[in-house]
Formats: structure tokens, sequence, C-alpha cells
């Protein structure tokens, strides 16, 4: 531990602090904050008694769109001469395609009720950048009948003759897009809907733009210059370039049909939207919305928040950080819990690479990098980009990252403090409980700093972690905006 922490947390007297449970990944443990910490935590949805039988009526009775039957017969020739592409999303979601509450077993059926014969359909994976999908993780996502009995195939982004050149966009960006799709003479799209602290939500046009578009599409849908927009984040899309971009693209190759879900943390199912490409899309992230904001009327100076299930690596839980902006004060301080459990903890070597350069370069060099003429674009370039958004709040110091997995080596290369230097020299083995005791020490002195001179400053805690999206009332927002920023 560092001879200034030790100090201060040996010193530091607890009584009257409360216990949280915090999540580390699929557990978790409890620490003590002060008394009074604001916890933020999100409504609770109960899940569809039946999810089932409302898929079933959702794809019956869509909205702003005619039924599939009807799209079918507008289509200018016999039902059983017609192709489908549903495009669905890769196994790092977790859309409920199978099953009794499945989407795919009462579409299908819809499908083939109208007369679409089952040669006729192709359920592409949009991958986006991802890696293909393995046999394996189709039978898990589809299920070994769907599998068994329907072409299933990937996009690759790279692939110059699985894809079509559809002119450009608005802004200018050239639209290549999956073949399969494009060709095909009735279009699906499936999709989870969730927070994006990108494109405002998932789902809808996402699942066309980034989902089945190629690399240099891509490359423009993640460019700095669309991510540097402040309304680049989560469930804004009036405005964010982000979102405009993907729903021109899945306008311009015309989606005749969707169906999104929105599920609770527990992967239950909240709701089913289908129809149309933005009128559905737009119920869903109004549900989305109840369920995840949380209205706050303050800044804090200290924000607790952790990486979740969802933060496997580094890579994963900038989320957690980005969402706690909305709450932290300038110059504040978030104190992050992570549990990175992927093979590569931190993430891919061009990952790693960018986020070496934005430690060295700070967020201010890091943005004039990858917003100079002569830079060229790089994968994975956005994700330092939201993390440098974080650096630029609440500085090197003001961002600790609690992580009993990444070694002080690894840290020479991730932004903000590391939680090593919270551990004391006989720390505990166990990684859990190592992990508790760093995010403990970080939270003492976090509240116990020197730099609040005497001052209690305030605290919030962000049970939910990187699923929840705090929201600044507007009134505390625009207050806020008003007062001068002092420095402690």
């Amino acid at each position: 531990m560092k001879p200034e922490i030790e100090a201060v947390v040996r010193g530091a007297d607890l009584a009257g602090w409360e216990s949280v449970q915090v999540e580390y990944g699929a557990r978790s443990f409890p620490v003590l904050v002060p008394k009074g910490s604001r916890v933020l935590e999100m409504n609770e949805v109960a899940p569809l008694l039946d999810p089932g039988a409302r898929m079933r009526a959702s794809l019956n009775a869509p909205i702003g769109s005619r039924t599939l039957p009807a799209i079918l017969l507008g289509k200018g020739k016999p039902a059983a001469e017609l192709t489908v592409c549903i495009t669905t999303s890769d196994i790092t979601r977790p859309v409920p395609y199978k099953g009794d509450s499945g989407i795919l077993p009462p579409l299908l059926a819809l499908l083939h009720g109208a007369g679409i014969r089952r040669e006729n359909v192709t359920l592409l994976v949009g991958t986006g950048t991802h890696r293909p999908s393995s046999p394996a993780e189709k039978v898990a996502m589809f299920g070994e009948d769907v599998v068994a009995h329907y072409r299933v195939v990937d996009h690759v982004c790279d692939d110059a003759a699985g894809l079509v050149d559809i002119g450009r966009t608005t802004s200018g960006t050239e639209i290549f897009i999956n073949r399969t799709f494009y060709e095909a003479d009735v279009k699906i799209a499936t999709a989870l809907v969730e927070s994006h602290f990108m494109a405002g939500a998932s789902g809808g046009r996402k699942a066309v733009c980034p989902a089945l578009v190629s690399r240099k599409t891509i490359e423009r849908f993640h460019s700095a210059q669309f991510l540097d927009s402040p309304l680049a984040t989560n469930l804004v899309l009036e405005g964010n370039p982000c979102h405009e971009e993907a729903l021109e693209i899945a306008r311009r190759c015309g989606v005749d049909f969707i169906v999104n879900t929105v599920l609770n943390r527990r992967l239950q199912l909240l709701e089913v939207f289908a129809g149309d490409l933005v009128l559905a899309h737009a119920k869903a992230v109004e549900l989305l919305r109840s369920v995840v904001v949380i209205l706050v009327d303050q800044e804090y100076d200290v924000v607790l928040t952790h990486g979740g299930y969802v933060g496997i690596n580094h890579y994963q839980i900038a989320k957690a950080a980005v969402n706690a902006l909305p709450v932290v004060r300038q110059g504040g301080t978030i104190v992050l819990a992570a549990c990175e459990r992927d093979d590569d903890p931190i993430g891919p070597l061009t990952y790693r690479t960018l986020l070496h350069l934005l430690k060295l370069q700070g967020p201010g060099g890091y943005m004039s990098t990858l917003l100079n003429p002569g830079w060229k674009f790089t994968k994975d370039q956005w994700e330092p980009q939201m993390w440098a958004k974080v650096l630029d709040k609440v500085g090197e110091d003001g961002l600790v990252y609690c992580s009993a997995v990444l070694s002080p080596k690894d840290h020479l290369i991730v932004p903000g403090r590391a939680g090593w230097d919270y551990l004391p020299t006989d720390s505990p083995e166990d990684e859990m409980a190592r992990a508790r005791t760093m995010l403990q020490n970080a939270i003492v002195y976090a509240v116990k700093s020197p730099r609040w001179k005497g001052a209690v400053p305030r605290v919030a805690f962000i049970k939910e972690g990187p699923y929840a999206v705090p929201v600044r009332t507007p009134a505390a927002a625009r207050h806020e905006a008003s007062q001068p920023v002092t420095a402690c």
C-alpha cells in the first residue's frame, strides 16, 4: 500500500458506515460506505408471466406495420418463391431465440403458414467485426432443430464478394451491405434492446449497421468524429450521429419487419416489440428507459460502481465507467470494482496498444491523434476514446480501477490508479477477498482523502453498475452548469 494511502486508511474512523453489496462477476461481496450515501438503483419490472403467448401476440399485432402475411402478399410474387433473410445477433448478446418463449419458433411458423418454403429462409448472424460463430454457438443460440433444417450463415465484414455497394449516406459514408440480406425479398431484423453508450440503444437499425456492413462502413460508424459528439451517449437517439447513420443505412436497404426484445437483468423477457423499423424500436426504447434510467438531482464527489457480469475484460468494463459520468462531479472520483474473466483480461492487441497510447498521451493527446487527418483508423480505437471521456472528467487519479486479476505490470498501460496501490503487504491470497480489500481501502481513501480539507464528500453507489443509466434532472444539470468549478 502506498504510504500516503496507508496513513489515511489506518486512521479512518468508520463508525456508522453502512454495508452495500457489490457485484463481482456472478458473485458479490459487502463493503462499507459512509452513512447517508445515495444508493442509485434501477426500477424493478416484473417479467412476463407467459412470454411465449406474448411473443406470438406481438408478431400477430405489429406496431406501425402490416402483419407479416400482408407484407408477403405485397411482394408481387407467390410466397413459395419469396426468399426471406432473418438477421440475428451473435453469441455476445443474450437474445431469446429458441424454445417456447423464443423469437424463432413462432416467427418461422408464421412465415411457413403464409407459404414461405423452408429452403428459402436464411438466418444471417450479424457479427459486425466479431469473429464467426462456431457450430456449437449456433446450436446454443438457435437450437439443434433450427441449425439442422435451415441455412445459418455468418456475416463477414471483409468478404468483398459477399457485400454490395448501395451508395453513400448523407454524411458521405460508403455503404457496403451484406449481399444475402440486401437481395432477399423479405428482410427481418431481430435483436435485444439495451442501453448503448455510443448509439443510445441497441436493437432496431443496429441489427443492420454495424451488424451487416463492411469494415469500412463500420469504421465510419465508430469514427472519432461521431463518438466525439456529446449526443453519442446512452439513450439519446435524436441528434446522435451513430443512431442517425445506422438508421439511414437500415432504411436504405429496406428492412420489412423487426422483432425486438427487452429483458431484465436476470435475462427474463419483459416485452416484445414487433413491426416497423422505427416505431417498434421506439416503443422498446421507451420501456428500456423506464427500467434503466435513474433520475439524479445532483452530482457526487465519489461514485462507486462495478463492471457487472458483462465486464469480462477491461474493454467491456468501459461501459460501467462511462455510465457513471453523469453523476460524478468534475474532478471527482470513480471507484470501480472489476472482475475480468476473459482469456485476455484487458482485451485484443489493438485495444491494448491504443489503451497504452491513451495512458501516455492523456485524453487530449489521444483525441488529437485520432482526429489528425494523417491518422489511419485502427480497430478498437473507439473503446479507449470512451475511456478518454472518463479521464477528461475525473483525471488519471480520479479513476480508481480495482482489479485483483490485472497485474501491477498490466496497469502500466491501463488508465487510472491501480487497486494494488490500496493493498497492504499482508493482503489475502484469495482473488475475491483481495478484490474486496482493495476496493474497501479505495473507498475509505476516496472519502477520507486530505483533498477534501475536512469537508464531507457526497457519495453515491450505482448498485447495478453498467446496466443502470443515471441521468441528472434537467433543473439540476442547469444549476450545476452555472456554478463555478472549485478545486479541492
